[in-house]
């Protein structure tokens, strides 16, 4: 999967979460300016797991803070 799929797909799922479109940005941190809580995070893990075919571990997100770092994540997983 190339980086404007990934990116679109991601964008995607931010906006299936119910990230509002404003606040999806590569510098974007889930919690702070996403304003993400736990169960936010489950949802977006879920749909994440679903839409790029791949199971990501819990101990995974801490790691995973940002937009950046997922995409990052991301494309290693699914080059």
């Amino acid at each position: 999967m190339n980086d404007k799929m990934i990116r679109r797909n991601l964008y995607k799922v931010l906006r299936k979460t119910g990230v509002p479109r404003d606040r999806i940005a590569e510098d974007a941190s889930y919690e702070n300016d996403m304003l993400m809580d736990d169960i936010d995070m489950t949802c977006f893990l879920f749909y994440l797991e679903t839409k790029f075919n791949l199971a990501i571990e819990n101990e995974i997100l801490p790691k995973i803070p940002t937009v950046q770092s997922t995409i990052n994540y991301l494309q290693q997983r699914c080059a």
